[in-house]
């Protein structure tokens, strides 16, 4: 469900027209190059100039985002995380990044996440999504019920991709991990799962080690529920 933000001022009535579908045919891979003519339609009256516009699809468009966490002895907040091998930040090209001293390897320190599939595109199937990948990417397994919403859904990439991500936090017990299921992929095979305290994953996203971003939209959601939820000294 779409929050309505009190005070945000409403958008600018822009609407758009498609003029023509310029896609490229035939068959294609995960991805899918999505090209489009259109004309934007102003509040004034006025209209633009036809413009072609590129934009990534795919078949399952949105994701679901898991926070997986627990409270050790102490009452100390612990928060699992996953690393991922990720193709195109592994390829960047150097050449033309502002940080010379960027790393290759692509692996990043993420939030487990996964692909709502046809079928699933439900209110209820995204919550399906999540429970299914919590168990394929951390080993827990959960019921939909356990699964509750951080914060409302965000677009990642809007420029270039309408994936919607959706996020979810849960009460975990650690003893009751088991290996991962995971998904046959080879970007999956050693994979690590590490839990760590919640002040140590904000601490890393401050200092630049947890670049992925829906994990630092995750981690700082939940930090805010453990501070509404914990008396003021």
């Amino acid at each position: 469900m779409k929050l309505k933000a009190p005070g945000l001022p409403p958008l600018p009535n822009v609407r758009l027209e498609v003029l023509e579908d310029l896609s490229p045919k035939g068959a294609s891979g995960f991805l899918r190059l999505r090209r489009r003519r259109f004309r934007a339609h102003y509040p004034d009256g006025s209209a633009s100039e036809p413009f072609d516009y590129d934009e990534v699809d795919r078949r399952a468009i949105d994701a679901a985002v898991m926070l997986a966490h627990y409270d050790d002895a102490r009452g100390v907040p612990y928060v699992y995380l996953r690393s991922a091998l990720r193709p195109p930040v592994a390829m960047r090209d150097k050449a033309r990044s502002p940080l010379r001293d960027e790393h290759d390897h692509g692996g990043l320190w993420e939030l487990p996440a996964g692909l709502v599939e046809p079928g699933e595109q439900t209110p209820e199937g995204v919550v399906s999504t999540a429970q299914r990948e919590l168990l394929e990417e951390l080993g827990f397994e959960v019921e939909t019920s356990q699964l509750l919403p951080l914060g409302p859904s965000t677009f990642p990439a809007p420029g270039i991709v309408s994936e919607r991500q959706f996020y979810f936090h849960v009460t975990v017990d650690p003893n009751q991990r088991r290996a991962p299921e995971l998904d046959g992929s080879p970007l999956e095979r050693f994979g690590e799962v590490i839990d760590v305290p919640l002040s140590d994953a904000l601490g890393w996203c401050a200092s630049g080690g947890i670049e992925d971003v829906k994990t630092e939209i995750g981690l700082r959601r939940f930090a805010d529920i453990v501070a509404r939820s914990r008396p003021s000294h």
